[in-house]
């Protein structure tokens, strides 16, 4: 019998509970799942991030650590886990995160909010240029980075995509990186879909020199994560008219505080950290499916690499 610590917040707890259980009985596994094993005694632990900080040094038998979110900022720098960490790769958040873009993508494409939002009795028609001649980069090409742009070009947009490090993603045939490289990825771009990591390197990529190189009136979109922008530079920006539009799902701090200037910007959208929210069903099965790996003697998947950050 697997003794499998769940170690998360009681909200996160009560909503995965259920389905991982059933999960490790789906993949075949005899498995104890519980909040409050020994430590000594703890096989695999399922993190859930929040609460305290968590000394995983007190658990010398755990053999992994499977995190329930695909971010793993808030753990990967622990100076006690030295037990391997898996990230969260999931049909469902990639779903998800598909959804969210390429709604937003086409909602500012085809200036939809004029309609949305009344035009008051007026007849005013507008241009909308075909997708094939509104350029979109994407910065981050990770899993869901390369969904993303798959999901973009098949609606026709040109993507370009940028990583850190080089990358040949099949079907996407600009792939940019370095500083170079970032430079040409936001110059050529009228939509910005931001889905770096969030690291030392990539802390406030799109600062005020940055986004200068952007044209004129491009608009931003970051599912991604919220120290990914500089607030203050951004703003700036927005009120300049150079950006002209921001649509935020991730922000610094959560939930975003009331007296925020994002709240009242006439150019920001706020959307409560929702484009890729961790599914309780189809997390569980993607957590269960690697740990009958483990026991398989087969590697496990979706490894972080902690130089990396990620």
């Amino acid at each position: 019998m697997l003794r499998i610590q769940l170690l998360a917040p009681d909200a996160v707890c009560a909503r995965f509970a259920e389905p991982l259980r059933s999960a490790l009985a789906g993949a075949g596994l005899a498995a104890d799942l519980a909040r409050d094993h020994a430590p000594g005694r703890v096989d695999y632990i399922i993190y859930g991030p929040g609460g305290a900080p968590v000394d995983f040094g007190v658990y010398p038998r755990a053999r992994t650590v499977l995190s329930l979110w695909a971010g793993v900022e808030t753990i990967v720098t622990n100076p006690t886990l030295t037990q391997p960490l898996t990230r969260l790769v999931d049909p469902g958040l990639a779903q998800g995160m598909v959804e969210w873009v390429c709604a937003h993508v086409l909602r500012h494409h085809l200036g939809t909010d004029a309609d949305v939002l009344g035009q008051n009795g007026r007849w005013t028609p507008r241009h909308c240029p075909l997708a094939t001649d509104r350029p979109v980069t994407v910065l981050g090409l990770g899993e869901l980075g390369q969904v993303v742009a798959r999901a973009l070009m098949a609606l026709g947009f040109p993507v370009t995509g940028y990583s850190r490090t080089p990358r040949d993603v099949p079907g996407l045939e600009r792939c940019l990186s370095g500083a170079d490289g970032l430079a040409q990825a936001l110059a050529a771009a009228q939509i910005v879909v931001l889905l770096l990591p969030d690291t030392a390197r990539t802390a406030s990529i799109l600062n005020a020199r940055t986004l200068a190189l952007l044209p004129q009136g491009a608009v931003i979109l970051n599912p991604g994560r919220g120290a990914l922008i500089d607030d203050a530079a951004l703003l700036s920006a927005l009120d300049r008219g150079h950006i002209g539009w921001a649509t935020l799902d991730v922000f610094r701090t959560e939930p975003l505080p009331a007296d925020h200037p994002f709240w009242a910007h006439p150019r920001v959208t706020v959307t409560p950290h929702i484009a890729a929210t961790t599914r309780p069903a189809s997390a569980a099965r993607t957590i269960a499916a690697n740990i009958a790996r483990a026991e398989a003697g087969q590697p496990l998947l979706h490894l972080v690499d902690r130089t990396l950050g990620y």
